[in-house]
C-alpha cells in the first residue's frame, strides 16, 4: 500500500485529536463519524447536483439527508443509552412503552402505531413476547385477533428504562435551546401527522402519487 495513504490518515488522525469531537476514550467509531461529517461539510448539495446536471429540489433534498442522518445518529444513541437494557435496545423501547400508554392494543394497532411494516413489527412483537415483557390473549369481539398488555416484567422493565430514555432524549436534542425544541417539535409534530396519512392511507401508492397530494 502507498505510504502516502497512511501519511494522509495521520493528518486526519491529528486534525481529528485537535477538533472539539475528540473527546477522552474515544473510539474507531468516533474517528469515523467524524470523517463522515467532515466530507459532509465540504460538500455542497447544489455543486452536486449541478456537476451532474440534475434540476432537483435542493431544500427538500437537504431535508430528506438531515432527516436520515438525525435517524441514524438516534438510533446509535438509543443502543448506546439503552446497552444495560439490551431487550429494549433497538426499536422494542418503543412498542413496549406504546403499549404503557395504550394498554391492550391489538398486534396491528401496536405496529401502526409505531408506523412499521407488518413483517418488521412482528419480529419486534415475537421478540418481546420472548422476553416475557409482554402477553397475548384472544380478542373476545373478534377471536381471530390478539391483544397485547404489559407483564409484571415488562412493567417493570419500564420502569427501569424510564431515566436512561430520558437521558437519552435529552442528548437527542442536542444544544437547541426551549424555544428551538419548541419549534422543532412544532414542525415535526406537522410532518409525522403527513406522513401517519400517507402511512394510513396510501401505503402502496407510488411515490409520484403521493407527491401529488402536496402539490
Amino acid at each position: 500500500m502507498n505510504t502516502d495513504f497512511f501519511i494522509d490518515l495521520l493528518h486526519e488522525v491529528k486534525e481529528f485529536e485537535h477538533s472539539g469531537a475528540c473527546k477522552p476514550g474515544h473510539t474507531v467509531e468516533d474517528f469515523r463519524l467524524w470523517l463522515n461529517d467532515k466530507k459532509y461539510r465540504s460538500e455542497s448539495p447544489t455543486t452536486l447536483f449541478r456537476n451532474e446536471n440534475h434540476a432537483a429540489a435542493l431544500t427538500e433534498n437537504e431535508i430528506c439527508k438531515q432527516v436520515l442522518l438525525l435517524s441514524r445518529y438516534s438510533r446509535q444513541l438509543i443502543r448506546k443509552g439503552l446497552s444495560s437494557i439490551p431487550e429494549l435496545a433497538n426499536e422494542e423501547f418503543t412498542y413496549l412503552y406504546r403499549l404503557k400508554d395504550e394498554p391492550s392494543l391489538t398486534k396491528i394497532q401496536l405496529i401502526e402505531r409505531n408506523g412499521h411494516e407488518k413483517q418488521t413489527g412482528t419480529q419486534i412483537l415475537k421478540r418481546l413476547l420472548d422476553y416475557g415483557l409482554i402477553e397475548e390473549r384472544h380478542d373476545e369481539a373478534d377471536r381471530r385477533s390478539k391483544r397485547l398488555k404489559l407483564t409484571k416484567k415488562g412493567e417493570d422493565m419500564f420502569h427501569r428504562s424510564v431515566e436512561k430514555v430520558d437521558m437519552t432524549s435529552q442528548v437527542l436534542s442536542g444544544s437547541l435551546d426551549t424555544d428551538e425544541k419548541d419549534q422543532l417539535l412544532v414542525l415535526l409534530r406537522k410532518l409525522n401527522e403527513f406522513h401517519a396519512h400517507v402511512y394510513s392511507e396510501h401505503r402502496h401508492s407510488e411515490v409520484s402519487r403521493i407527491l401529488e397530494l402536496i402539490r
